[in-house]
């Protein structure tokens, strides 16, 4: 599919962390119950931080880490649910902090899968301008839409940004196949931020089983036709860095398609559900603790509201 160099990784999220002991002071659970069930011990949550105020970190990090010019870069994707604004976007936002004046920027809304989706749309992107620099950052800030009065909700969620900085320069790296998928009939499984009739109704809404039957099912099928559609086998991925929802899944995604879970990093005890964000921010920690190298095939699974699930197989 192309040339899909990951020059840089890059990660930013609030100071303030909330571990479930806390969350036992405002609601009646415990810290044994929301591991067991999700796998999450503590997550961050936004005080002073926005969503735009984390991207723009995340893309400020991006090119110094690089050592390129904001003038540089030609295309800025922000994949959220939570833009602090429904216009101007997210990546608008971004584009006018960095001063990228020469970027055209817009925001992918896909809840969940909108990282993966984003790295089909900027390969694409790139794939027509030939040495160019795009910037994707997954961004949410999740925490405005809790109910904290709701355990079946409130302990999932964590706020943060992570993204990556791609350049199409001819390298070897590149994205090898991709699959993705709108089951837009479940669509009312899994919704946030509802307007109607005039009343604004912000909060998460779920429903956790039809979630759940929805991952461990189709999941494993959009990695499995991803694949199909390479020359390498499920063998030969180092890592599949799988959207950080529930622990449960993940185990469970694993045991379908019969690999074990050391190909399966978590993170998700430290930050909870952070939807778009995500896969970058395990991507960027795994690319800092050295344990993602050049040449390495992963596979970025992304799934959640719309319902949505985006797959990407890419050789890093």
């Amino acid at each position: 599919m192309g040339s899909f160099s990951i020059l840089e990784t890059a990660r930013s999220t609030p100071e303030r962390i909330v571990t479930n002991q806390d969350l036992t002071k405002v609601m009646d659970t415990s810290d044994e119950w929301i591991k067991r069930r999700t796998g999450i011990s503590e997550r961050h949550i936004s005080q002073a931080e926005t969503n735009t105020s984390m991207c723009a970190d995340v893309a400020s990090q991006l090119v110094s880490k690089a050592n390129v010019s904001a003038d540089d870069i030609d295309f800025i994707i922000v994949a959220t649910m939570s833009s602090d604004y429904q216009t101007p976007s997210a990546a608008a936002a971004v584009q006018g902090l960095l001063h990228a004046k020469n970027a055209i920027a817009f925001d992918i809304n896909a809840a969940c899968s909108g990282f993966a989706y984003g790295i089909y749309v900027l390969n694409s992107l790139l794939s027509n301008r030939l040495n160019s620099k795009g910037i994707l950052i997954g961004g949410e800030q999740l925490s405005k839409y809790i109910d904290w009065s709701d355990r079946s909700t409130a302990v999932l969620f964590g706020d943060g940004a992570a993204g990556i900085l791609v350049a199409n320069d001819g390298s070897r790296s590149e994205v090898l196949a991709s699959n993705l998928e709108t089951v837009g009939e479940l669509g009312r499984s899994l919704t946030a931020g509802h307007l109607a009739d005039d009343k604004h109704r912000p909060y998460f809404k779920m429903d956790g089983h039809e979630v759940y039957r929805f991952a461990t099912q189709r999941v494993p099928r959009s990695i499995r036709s991803a694949i199909a559609d390479t020359n390498i086998e499920l063998d030969d991925v180092k890592y599949f860095i799988v959207h950080q929802a529930n622990e449960r899944i993940i185990k469970s995604i694993a045991n379908k398609l019969d690999l074990p879970m050391e190909k399966f990093p978590v993170n998700i005890n430290k930050y909870g559900n952070t939807a778009a964000a995500s896969e970058p921010l395990l991507l960027s920690e795994l690319v800092d603790s050295k344990q993602v190298k050049r040449g390495d095939n992963l596979v970025l699974t992304g799934f959640g509201g719309g319902l949505t699930i985006g797959t990407v197989v890419i050789r890093y």
